[in-house]
């Protein structure tokens, strides 16, 4: 296909403003399904996770004809803990759409994919999505876009963008708000318009990197990446740079495109083209394949280093393997986190303490969870730690560590106790707004340490009205101590199963994470405790039975409705010296030693016993 005709973009946005939806409506009104084919909503977001959650974690590619041209749409997660995710398939594409809400303008994530996206010298085209939103201000939005381009040294041509208007969920767009409602068609038009196409010369060696993999239940696992010049057939040899600086050759099987969001096999493809090549056993993300007759290595992606890190370990509990678990031992983790790293290089896999305890790290607590819930939905059972902010030494051998904007938005009445509270974490303010709805808005400077756990107890001191986004800003001097989870935890004493009479008397002692029924282990957390210190409870104890009626005591016992922790809420949840306790079926929280008198002997802390 001549190479003219081939435009590459990929869609960036912050997390939630309708990159996904917008993809849709692409496909929809350009004629990618048939006229009477079924296609779900979020059609792009193929992961169980990311339908649940309603955000992109993966990136993904699709392909729309249109006027005779091929349009490489690429859909890229918006949220920074996914950033490995959109910094390697920036380098597949020469422009983006920029998606920004009318309503809420530009925010955190935004900043960092638009600047990856600029500093590539990538063309954009803005997208103000949601003029449909009650309140919004689509004009203020692309304001706010222009003076964010600014800050982030955009060039003339960049600042010089094209921009529509639409929303994605009813799909209209138009090239000016005052214009009556079109299609998507108006975009198209801009994308064939302002994205150049793509270099490269079909007559030379043939050149590509790899940028990312997909996974095909037939063929296994594909590598993706753009062909930067040459042809690229089934069967032909090239030559793989691999990660220690050798060169390998290897015979590609088969050749596959993207036609709408299926990969389809070709008989060839040339420069611009975004393809799947199967057939090659062993590569990494970054990887090279040219001729073999003049092998080339590109220099290899570089990936923003990893802030948090978290112990996985092999399921110790006395429950291990009864509530769903396939894959349990050691060396099924190991394998399964190396394929986690080679698919999401941002991911990094250590081994620590022998065979079975491993060191994953990673952009921050939703990219190391979204691991996890994977890893238990497919049936491991495994241990997981509390998350470590990862420090590093200055030349001076003095201690830094990663430090975050953080910008937060709550109704004026509740922002004395939210500045209070990330006061406490360590915060330092550096900007502080009111708008005429009585809205604050307050811009921070806050470790990473600071912020794990913090969303849930924004919420709370807000009355559920906090907005909150992150954004990774650069290593700092550490910042001291600052106060982790105040209260103790109840710790069960004896093996068997929850009882409701048990559990209601210990309702005055704080709340319970587990309800009645639950098999319980000594050492298991069963719930908070309302003072400072550690406390050893029994749960399985039951009523004595006699043959007195007395009345009303006989009555149902009303408990309080237990809290139900989701793994987000357990991972903040948990100190130092406990862990979780990660199946198909369930979440338990624990201490690391179960031996009461163990853990009397590692801790500092006074336990009681109830």
């Amino acid at each position: 296909m001549d190479t003219s005709k081939i435009r590459n973009v990929a869609i960036i946005a912050h997390v939630d403003h309708g990159k996904t939806t917008l993809v849709d409506q692409l496909l929809k009104q350009c004629g990618t399904f048939h006229e009477n084919e079924e296609v779900n909503e979020r059609v792009m977001d193929s992961d169980n996770l990311e339908r649940e959650r309603g955000i992109t974690i993966l990136s993904k590619n699709a392909t729309v004809n249109y006027k005779g041209y091929r349009v490489n749409i690429v859909d890229t997660p918006g949220h920074a803990d996914f950033g490995g995710q959109v910094e390697r398939v920036l380098g597949t594409v020469d422009g983006v759409l920029l998606v920004v809400d009318a309503f809420e303008g530009p925010m955190a994530q935004t900043r960092f994919v638009t600047q990856k996206a600029l500093e590539l010298g990538l063309i954009p085209i803005v997208v103000v999505n949601k003029i449909d939103r009650d309140g919004c201000n689509p004009h203020l939005a692309l304001d706010k876009v222009f003076d964010l381009f600014c800050e982030l040294d955009a060039n003339e041509e960049q600042l010089d963008f094209a921009h529509v208007f639409g929303s994605g969920r009813k799909g209209i767009c138009r090239k000016e708000i005052e214009d009556a409602d079109g299609d998507f068609r108006i975009l198209m038009d801009l994308i064939l318009e302002r994205i150049p196409a793509p270099k490269g010369d079909a007559g030379q060696a043939p050149l590509l990197q790899i940028a990312s993999l997909e996974y095909s239940d037939f063929l296994g696992r594909l590598a993706v990446g753009r062909v930067q010049q040459g042809v690229f057939k089934p069967n032909l040899t090239v030559s793989q740079s691999l990660a220690d600086g050798s060169f390998k050759n290897v015979r590609l099987q088969k050749v596959l495109r993207y036609e709408g969001i299926v990969p389809q096999p070709v008989t060839e493809a040339g420069p611009g083209d975004i393809i799947l090549i199967a057939g090659l056993d062993h590569f990494d993300i970054g990887d090279t394949l040219s001729s073999t007759a003049a092998p080339v290595q590109l220099p290899r992606i570089q990936i923003d280093p990893p802030t948090i890190s978290m112990l996985f370990t092999v399921n110790t509990s006395p429950l291990a393997g009864k509530y769903g678990g396939k894959f349990l031992t050691g060396s099924h983790l190991l394998e399964r986190l190396e394929r986690a790293h080679m698919a999401d290089p941002a991911l990094l896999v250590e081994k620590v303490d022998g065979a079975s305890t491993f060191k994953v790290s990673g952009r921050g607590i939703l990219h190391l969870t979204i691991l996890v819930e994977n890893m238990r939905r497919e049936g491991y059972e495994f241990t997981i730690g509390s998350p470590q902010v990862i420090f590093q030494k200055d030349e001076n051998g003095k201690l830094l560590e990663p430090m975050e904007t953080f910008k937060v938005e709550v109704p004026a009445d509740y922002s004395g106790p939210v500045i209070e509270e990330l006061g406490r974490r360590k915060g330092e303010m550096t900007n502080m707004l009111q708008d005429d709805n009585n809205r604050v808005f307050l811009e921070y400077i806050v470790p990473s340490r600071g912020l794990i756990g913090v969303r849930p107890v924004l919420l709370s001191l807000s009355k559920g009205y906090a907005v909150s986004q992150s954004l990774f800003l650069e290593y700092q001097p550490y910042k001291g101590e600052i106060p982790t989870r105040v209260n103790g935890v109840l710790i069960a004493k004896d093996a068997g199963e929850s009882a409701s009479y048990a559990l209601s008397k210990l309702e005055d002692r704080g709340y319970m994470i587990i309800g009645p029924g639950a098999e319980v282990y000594p050492g298991m957390i069963v719930g908070e405790h309302n003072r400072n210190v550690d406390i050893i409870v029994n749960v399985t104890k039951g009523k004595h039975l006699t043959n007195m009626r007395a009345s009303g005591s006989d009555d149902n016992i009303q408990l309080t409705p237990y809290r139900r922790l989701t793994l987000e809420e357990c991972v903040t949840f948990i100190n130092d010296d406990e862990c979780i306790e990660v199946t198909p079926e369930i979440l338990r929280l624990r201490k690391v030693t179960l031996d009461p008198h163990k853990r009397k002997q590692e801790s500092k802390v006074p336990v009681e016993e109830d």
